[in-house]
């Protein structure tokens, strides 16, 4: 099969950027992750508290609590204590971590919300195995993702997060390819986030401990790999909100046009 860019004109700006298994992949993992993501929220809000060690409540102190006090909501980390009232603790008439506007489903309903969380599970799971195995074996990975020794070295990295903080993102030629910020971000996710997400999911099943004991020791308790779990998600969502927040900044028409049809028009260079 022909290089879909070797169709193009030369000298044209549109260009073939985004194969359709990434595509795909993209869609179906934000689906996923998103749903995932809500119904684990709905899941904390069962016990909103979160420890390290093995045996939470019975034995250890919470490291972070969202809850209410007397009608009003609070966050805290530690020693720290942070009022939240009208965001986290309290949900209407409701003392709830999250409120429904974030949870799946709406009104509190744990077993529901197990469903929900496994059955996503299944939707992030094996299409990323597959990713990871079309990615390796195409190359896609290599080629596209892991950065080279150039990019890694601290001046160039430095470089990039100074443009992007001056909003100035890559034009022309060098917009065909991924900055090293989009390729450090994206690894890390890929195979940094996600699995260790989907390893301490299975830590805390009590399936998963007597099949895979050393599961507990890799994370240093059930607690713990709640607790990591839960860290792991909100650094997710953090990358979720900068991802968008660069999809509009960028130009949302033509990100959207990449990821639906792979075709992405490079900037034009800024006339000097």
């Amino acid at each position: 099969m022909s290089d879909p860019d070797r169709s193009v004109p030369e000298g044209s700006d549109l260009i073939y950027r985004q194969r359709r298994p990434v595509r795909l992949w993209h869609w179906l993992n934000a689906f996923s992750v998103i749903v995932m993501l809500m119904s684990g929220l709905m899941i904390f809000n069962a016990h909103p508290m979160l420890y390290w060690g093995q045996y939470g409540a019975n034995q250890d102190l919470p490291w972070l609590v969202i809850g209410a006090n007397e009608g009003a909501g609070f966050l805290k980390i530690g020693g720290v204590t942070i009022p939240t009232t009208g965001v986290l603790g309290i949900s209407g008439d409701n003392e709830l971590a999250f409120p429904a506007l974030v949870t799946i489903p709406s009104s509190y309903d744990l077993a529901a919300a197990r469903r929900w969380h496994f059955a996503s599970a299944w939707l992030l799971v094996v299409p990323g195995l597959l990713f990871w195995i079309w990615g390796l074996a195409s190359r896609h990975v290599q080629r596209d993702l892991a950065p080279t020794g150039q990019e890694l070295r601290p001046r160039h990295i430095w470089q990039d997060v100074k443009n992007h903080a001056r909003l100035r993102f890559p034009r022309g030629e060098a917009a065909r390819r991924y900055n090293i910020l989009q390729k450090l971000s994206y690894v890390g996710v890929i195979f940094g986030l996600l699995p260790t997400m989907v390893l301490t999911g299975l830590t805390m099943s009590p399936g998963m401990n007597a099949a895979w004991p050393w599961m507990l020791d890799l994370f240093g308790g059930r607690q713990s790999a709640r607790s990591v779990h839960f860290i792991c998600a909100s650094l997710l969502v953090a990358f979720i909100i900068v991802h968008l927040m660069m999809v509009v900044l960028a130009g949302p028409v033509n990100e959207l046009r990449l990821m639906i049809t792979g075709w992405y028009r490079l900037p034009r260079e800024k006339a000097r």
